[in-house]
């Protein structure tokens, strides 16, 4: 089904007048976006998670070592380049709902540019690993082993580049199960890959390692053949060299982008960060890592309705329609919010038992176990909070949120969690307590600011956007070129 038909179709659905009619016609388009990405991410960060369970039997020291990679030199780069990627999900999404699909295909190729170039800039922070974290006053141990776990993340971090900017260019066009099967399959490869190469060849961290790197770039290598093979026939018209023409204002809206992303996800590495200080550090980096990954789990659900809620946020200004694009904001945040209770009181629950998962100590589980009250808070966050960034995503408000950022994580949340972990020696759970605050602050003032918002204003800022990028297409310029020559 072409775009075209595509957005006919959603045009052309009767809603009902009613409010329970509207909820679900709404609900309807929510989760038509919003499950294939949640499934998508669960399965891409269950590539992490797997090879991390991997490690983490191999012993406490490796899964600290792969735990402080991961959580703070993967996130510090990751955050840089999948926030400048997310310019594509703005871009392609109100490309989308004013019709001018033929400039997704573009703004796709000026991604790869940008975000490409990044990665490359960040590619020393993952071989001199070992100095670096010796810099920040990791032991020496955990240092040198997560020295040598980093370098193989170099791969991993330029497939994230191209599969995370082709996720957001197939989830503007609603061609969202396409990315199902591929993301599904690449976990299924994943978990027979590592066993084999762990437990069956006992090749240990390198096995483990190599198994996640062919994962990610088949899911790369998927993604080009359904792009480049004219699955997209309006979105995608070839490789053009319009990608290298007003790329600055790409760069600009990219950096601003990342900025607000990278904020967020440094946020946990700088409480990873701290909690390599604390007496046993092994032991506090890895109950603050499955702590953390439990919550990420969890926030696979919220950064799906991240998906859904700028998807639609940003498909309606390109429409033109306020009145939708506020309702959707309301639907989805009530729909999140409903998600997060009921997986906090999974957690508050259930902590212990998932503890060992990621880990066979009983020291480590029972840490966790304390974790289980903020742990629940936490996961009730997840699930408002990517919502309201999604919004701001949408509508193209990313160095706004990046600004909320810096006051309510960096101002708030690490002092708390420095004051309550040191001073009053709560250790990590002070650590987590703070990184709530910090969320729970940014959540209000991010909601705030939607309420706030002049949708009126952010229709007219979409549309004299994409018309001061807006290129012809190959047919229409092949047209005007017939006119002129027939005259």
């Amino acid at each position: 089904m072409s775009n075209i038909e595509e957005t006919l179709i959603i045009k052309s659905e009767a809603e009902d007048g009613s409010l329970k009619g509207r909820v679900w016609m709404e609900s309807k388009k929510i989760w038509r976006i919003a499950f294939p990405a949640i499934l998508a991410r669960m399965a891409l960060f269950g590539v992490i998670l797997v090879t991390q369970a991997f490690v983490g039997h191999m012993g406490a020291l490796e899964l600290s070592a792969f735990a402080v990679v991961q959580t703070i030199l993967v996130r510090f780069v990751s955050g840089v380049t999948l926030g400048m990627s997310s310019a594509t999900e703005t871009l392609c999404g109100q490309a989308f709902g004013a019709g001018q699909y033929h400039m997704m295909g573009i703004y796709l190729q000026r991604s790869w540019i940008v975000s490409t170039s990044a990665a490359t800039i960040f590619v020393p922070v993952f071989i001199f690993a070992t100095q670096i974290f010796k810099l920040l006053g990791e032991e020496d141990d955990i240092a040198t082993e997560a020295g040598i776990i980093s370098l193989w993340f170099i791969p991993v971090l330029y497939s994230t580049v191209f599969s995370s900017t082709m996720q957001m260019f197939l989830q503007a066009q609603l061609k969202n199960f396409v990315i199902i099967w591929l993301t599904v399959a690449t976990f299924a490869i994943h978990v027979l890959l590592s066993w084999i190469l762990v437990y069956l060849l006992n090749y240990g961290i390198p096995g483990a390692m190599v198994a996640m790197n062919i994962s990610f770039w088949l899911l790369v290598f998927g993604e080009f053949v359904y792009i480049l093979r004219g699955w997209c026939p309006d979105a995608w018209r070839g490789f053009s060299k319009a990608a290298f023409s007003n790329i600055l204002p790409v760069i600009k809206l990219s950096i601003s982008s990342g900025v607000m992303i990278c904020l967020e996800l440094w946020y946990n590495s700088v409480l990873v960060l701290l909690a390599g200080y604390m007496k046993s550090a092994e032991t506090a980096i890895a109950t603050f890592s499955i702590c953390l990954n439990i919550a990420t789990w969890e926030l696979m659900i919220g950064l799906g309705f991240l998906v859904a809620a700028s998807v639609r946020i940003s498909n309606e200004l390109g429409r033109g329609n306020t009145k939708a694009a506020k309702f959707s904001i309301k639907v989805i945040l009530s729909t999140g919010t409903f998600i997060g209770v009921i997986f906090s009181v999974v957690c508050l629950f259930w902590s212990h038992p998932i503890a060992y998962v990621f880990t066979s100590s009983e020291e480590v589980a029972k840490s966790v176990s304390s974790l289980s009250i903020p742990l629940a808070f936490s996961v009730l966050l997840n699930s408002i909070q990517p919502i309201l960034s999604g919004v701001a995503i949408g509508a193209g408000l990313q160095s706004v949120v990046a600004y909320v950022n810096i006051g309510c994580y960096y101002m708030v949340g690490v002092p708390i969690g420095a004051l309550l972990g040191y001073v009053a020696h709560l250790e990590v759970k002070g650590i987590w307590i703070g990184m709530i605050c910090g969320v729970a602050i940014q959540a209000l003032s991010l909601l705030f600011m939607t309420w706030r918002t002049d949708w009126e204003k952010q229709v007219t800022s979409a549309s004299e956007r994409l018309n001061r990028w807006l290129l012809n297409a190959p047919d229409q310029e092949s047209n005007q070129s017939l006119i002129q020559n027939s005259e």
